[in-house]
């Protein structure tokens, strides 16, 4: 064992941020309206303009939805059992529209430095690390240069102690703590588990507080060991100066498992819960460890870790669905039986044929969404930054004597759609088309898009739009995302939109993750995405999920969207694989 000494007690700087172990780390006449003394407004009827209003016309509605369900029309004949992976919110869709549509030239990486040095791959004595400073060109430190190398590289644990040695018997055996801690987490990430106890023993006697970095490699380093419920006293002392991270709790529900103490185990993960969102590893874990564990009071922890990922709208990697599946198959007498499947786009499960819940809101929770949107986003959001409260007014009014849209465009939006076409042209052409099909069309635009005297802005085509749907043209200042969820919601759970925005910041500014889940499942379920490939082409659009991308159970069966490994999934994606588990009966 090594003696080590160290410099008085200073301020330590957060080490390794990036180190994941630290935890620091249509046809209608047009009608112009002149709203002057009714709604308080004078001399406006420039900026919008209204259609005479027609019966809803709900065929023609329909008629869209199932076309951009059911994609092209050259698919209707092929064979029903089409999973649905080709949809705005399907995990990958954003990472291949920006391979298909790169915005600018991949610009090269920076060339590489060289190592200034070669990283030893064995002990050295205190002559080769003499030589070995001595050809060190750079203008850091050299040793904290070099333990910060070997912790990037994962040197070994033999040729980091000898550096150490060599940095003490050059400093009258003073080891500083960014040494010490760096050596740490090569013993940790080696699983040395006897240098841990050294390293945790000389910690203990020189220090009576010890930073988080520190807790949290000894945490990890512990919990392999019989010593793991040092780990909780670790955990203790974290939560005094601080909220341990899902990582700590990680590891110590881990060690709890390990050595087969379930309650603790359980107890930290209800004491987690009520802070934070537990990594899936530790989910996993409860299941890995349920394999062997006959108790039904167990299993019913177990189904409701299911059910919180499905109140969270969370989703387990593939390596976790599979161990759901696992124990499933593994409870006695229930006869589960599991596959890995996808869902047809009319939300049937290929595995065992039952159709999905649907995507829709039911009528309550429409009104609630409607409301907290209205409240959080319309009225108590952001969008003042860039939307004046009298122009919101305005357009408030302009709805409110407007019937009930059938589709709402984010004009500025589509009219760039392709970079290349003029703008005024691109919006004609979506709205003509729509408008053939007999629905009401809400245009939302700027006002620049009516008095530009740029090419790309058309007046006799702006003119035509306006005669073939509502128009608002709002300030050119103004944020267009709260007019159209406003006009969306408004107009009723009929109604759809047409923008490639995603509404992150949106949805970010609703206050609590019921609303948040609420309105992203309305969103899928209402935005049109349209995959024109060349302008003029026929108006096509991305299907709408039909179903709900959720965790959910009947009792008898279980359907469980998971992550596939390969697939990068980003936060406002679903994924497209399933876990469908079936009781036979």
């Amino acid at each position: 064992m090594m003696t080590f000494c160290f410099t008085g007690m200073r301020s330590f700087p957060k080490l390794w941020k990036s180190n994941p172990y630290l935890g620091l780390s249509p046809g209608h006449s047009y009608t112009s309206v002149f709203l002057k003394d009714c709604f308080g407004i004078r001399n406006q009827q420039k900026w919008f303009s209204l259609k005479t209003a027609s019966p809803q016309n709900t065929k023609a509605m329909n008629l869209l939805i199932m076309r951009a369900r059911s994609g092209r029309k050259g698919e209707e004949g092929r064979n029903k059992q089409v999973p649905s992976e080709s949809h705005l919110f399907a995990a990958g869709a954003a990472k291949k529209r920006s391979q298909m549509n790169p915005q600018s030239k991949d610009h090269p990486l920076p060339p590489v430095r060289n190592n200034i040095i070669q990283l030893p791959t064995k002990p050295l004595n205190s002559e080769e690390w003499d030589k070995l400073k001595e050809d060190f060109k750079g203008k850091a430190n050299f040793e904290n240069w070099i333990i910060s190398q070997m912790a990037h590289y994962n040197s070994s644990v033999d040729v980091a102690k000898s550096l150490l040695a060599w940095v003490a018997a050059k400093n009258n055996g003073i080891v500083g703590y960014n040494l010490l801690v760096k050596y740490l987490y090569l013993c940790v990430f080696h699983k040395q588990t006897s240098e841990v106890f050294d390293v945790y023993e000389i910690m203990k006697a020189r220090y009576k507080i010890l930073e988080s970095g520190a807790n949290t490699l000894l945490i990890r380093g512990l919990i392999h060991s019989d010593r793991w419920k040092e780990a909780l006293l670790l955990l203790e002392d974290i939560k005094k100066v601080m909220t341990p991270s899902k990582k700590n709790y990680n590891d110590c529900i881990q060690g709890a498992l390990l050595h087969q103490d379930v309650n603790i185990a359980w107890n930290l993960y209800q004491e987690l819960l009520s802070h934070d969102i537990p990594m899936m590893e530790t989910l996993k874990a409860f299941f890995d460890f349920g394999k062997d564990i006959k108790d039904d009071q167990y299993s019913n922890k177990l189904l409701d870790i299911l059910l919180y990922l499905r109140n969270s709208q969370l989703y387990p990697g593939e390596s976790f669905a599979h161990s759901i599946k696992t124990w499933f198959e593994s409870v006695p007498e229930e006869q589960w039986k599991g596959k890995f499947t996808t869902i047809q786009k009319s939300g049937q499960c290929l595995g065992c044929g039952k159709n999905l819940e649907s995507i829709h809101l039911s009528p309550e929770e429409y009104e609630f969404l409607k409301g907290k949107v209205m409240r959080d986003v319309i009225d108590g959001g952001d969008q003042y930054r860039k939307t004046t409260p009298q122009e919101l007014k305005r357009f408030q009014n302009f709805v409110k004597y407007c019937p009930p849209f059938d589709i709402v465009i984010d004009g500025l939006n589509v009219a760039k759609m392709f970079p290349k076409a003029r703008e005024s042209q691109v919006l004609l052409h979506v709205v003509s088309q729509l408008a053939k099909q007999n629905l009401r069309v809400l245009v939302l635009g700027r006002k620049h898009m009516l008095t530009s005297r740029h090419a790309r802005w058309r007046k006799d085509e702006m003119e035509e739009v306006q005669k073939q749907a509502s128009c608002f043209f709002a300030d050119n200042i103004s944020e267009d995302d709260p007019f159209l969820l406003y006009a969306t919601l408004h107009s009723g759970n009929h109604c759809k939109f047409i923008t490639k925005d995603l509404m992150r910041d949106h949805k970010a500014c609703l206050a609590d993750a019921k609303t948040q889940r609420l309105f992203f499942k309305w969103q899928q379920g209402h935005q049109l995405a349209i995959i024109n490939k060349l302008p003029g082409s026929k108006l096509t659009f991305q299907h709408i999920l039909s179903y709900d991308t959720v965790v959910q159970t009947t009792g008898d069966s279980w359907h469980i969207p998971y992550d596939e490994d390969l697939v990068e999934r980003y936060s406002y994606e679903v994924p497209t694989k399933w876990l469908c588990l079936q009781r036979k009966t």
